[in-house]
């Protein structure tokens, strides 16, 4: 053990020096015990002010602005200085270099505990991830965010806050229906989308109108032969198609729906790997503390503190406890990330039953790998081992709705473990969805509605549908029918070809 000497900080006010030299140390140490591979950190420390800015931002830098972000600050506001909600010890951007926001309130212990967390497992997650390899561009994302920003105050100006305001109520509504779970998304920069916005003006100016034209004679030119089905396949990218293809969209309306398109697909993979990110980046902190706590670099009293918060993170209430409000990720995440370890450090029997790499001494190999490859629901379904079942008391439910109660289906037993782990693994998955709506025709000859189709199998909140539809229908310029099996919707445009 390190000489006592070599204690960084005896008392909890932190300093940028203080700051500087923990980071330095426990980069060493991810480097050296972890071997992370990271983008450049950037540490601002922030007021709890700004902290409430930024939650009612998604925690995105530069974001545009409107109004939902001011209603959201407000109520976050009133709940914080009322007691009712605590706020996040940091804030995380995955992007390059990786910011890290850290509270002013913070002791000298929670910084450290902080950076180790969000400036070392956050960013190795973000950087190595294969999802947000494929969904996130880290190099682009803060260049298009001032992109964005400016251009709708741009557009503020020159139409008016009311009516860019209007679009932006409606591509928020279509939010969770703006992204390509099939395409890479392009990459992001300023100089690109300027270029791009050139010549997809002129082009929308060429070429847009050939879709929809409408010269005398063209309606019964088209009813003599068989009609083109358009689009050849179904689209589930919302926005993306209206964006491209309403008849009489304006140009700068189609831009702001690129913008909210672009953040939604950034922000994407956030949502389906919650779990991961956040029990990877407790599984990082967790290690570099103890480390630097056997090196002597944090006193005892240090490492009491860190317990505290650490515990209190990831905390799993019962079932039956008036606090639970379902898994907690970090609980769920870090248990099966320390389960990894273990198994390959110390297995037991029941461990090479299930796991080929119980034994293999490289857990460092199997945590990366596990950290790179998978999203929630597969990680689940890989890793989720009988040992964090059994810790974790899980159990599965039926909720049959004609029956008077819920039905036990499995327990953490030996028959149990399968259906456990599947199940979950579905609850996951669908947690992270949204609803399946897909555009299937338009009639282009005709009225020009817009058909979508709900292509899953889920229940479909109809008030909430129906709203969303009012959105679509002022989108497109022309009624949206919506098939959603046992129920048609239509939204009619309030002014059709305005």
């Amino acid at each position: 053990m390190a000489d006592r000497e070599a204690v960084l900080f005896t008392d909890n006010e932190w300093t940028f020096e203080r700051i500087a030299t923990v980071t330095e140390r426990i980069a060493e140490i991810a480097e050296r015990e972890l071997a992370l591979d990271t983008y450049p950190n950037q540490l601002e420390v922030i007021t709890a002010e700004q902290m409430l800015d930024a939650y009612a931002s998604t925690g995105l830098p530069m974001y545009y602005p409107h109004w939902s972000f001011g209603k959201q600050r407000a109520i976050e506001t009133g709940q914080y200085r009322r007691g009712e909600m605590g706020l996040a010890y940091e804030l995380v951007i995955n992007s390059n270099p990786c910011i890290s926001y850290l509270m002013e309130e913070n002791t000298m212990v929670m910084q450290t505990l902080v950076i180790a967390h969000a400036a070392f497992g956050h960013n190795a997650f973000f950087k190595n991830n294969t999802f947000f390899q494929q969904w996130t561009d880290a190099e682009g994302i803060l260049d298009y965010l001032e992109f964005g920003k400016t251009y709708i105050a741009h557009c503020e100006e020159q139409y008016g806050i009311d009516a860019v305001s209007e679009v932006i109520d409606a591509a928020h509504a279509l939010n969770r229906n703006a992204v390509d779970r099939a395409r890479r998304p392009q990459k992001l920069s300023t100089r690109d989308e300027l270029r791009r916005r050139r010549e997809r003006a002129a082009f929308i100016e060429q070429h847009l109108s050939e879709i929809w034209r409408t010269v005398p004679g063209a309606a019964e030119a088209a009813a003599a032969m068989p009609e083109e089905r358009f689009p050849k396949d179904p689209q589930e990218n919302l926005i993306y198609f209206i964006e491209k293809n309403a008849p009489n969209l304006e140009t700068w309306k189609r831009e702001i729906l690129r913008i909210v398109r672009k953040i939604a697909q950034y922000l994407y993979p956030q949502g389906q790997t919650k779990i991961m990110n956040e029990g990877f980046a407790c599984f990082v902190h967790y290690h570099i503390m103890h480390s630097m706590h056997a090196m002597g670099l944090i006193g005892d009293g240090a490492l009491l503190e860190f317990y505290a918060s650490h515990t209190a993170v990831i905390f799993q209430p019962d079932f039956d406890s008036r606090h639970y409000s379902g898994i907690n990720p970090y609980a769920l995440g870090f248990a099966i990330f320390q389960d990894i370890k273990r198994i390959c450090v110390n297995p037991t029997d029941e461990d090479r039953e299930w796991f080929a790499f119980a034994g293999d001494p490289d857990w460092r190999k199997h945590i990366h790998f596990a950290m790179r490859e998978f999203r929630d629901e597969s990680f689940v379904l890989q890793y989720l081992s009988p040992k964090v079942m059994r810790d974790l008391h899980l159990f599965a439910l039926e909720n049959d709705p004609q029956a008077e109660a819920y039905r036990v289906t499995a327990v953490h037993d030996d028959q149990g473990y399968q259906y456990l782990r599947s199940a979950l693994a579905r609850q996951i998955a669908e947690a992270a969805r949204s609803a399946d709506i897909e555009v299937v025709a338009v009639n282009r000859w005709g009225d020009r509605h817009l058909h979508l189709k709900k292509m899953d199998e889920y229940p479909l909140d109809q008030a909430e549908a129906k709203k969303t539809l009012d959105h679509v229908a002022r989108l497109w310029g022309y009624d949206v029918h919506l098939d959603a099996g046992d129920v048609v919707m239509i939204a009619r445009a309030k002014a059709a070809g305005a």
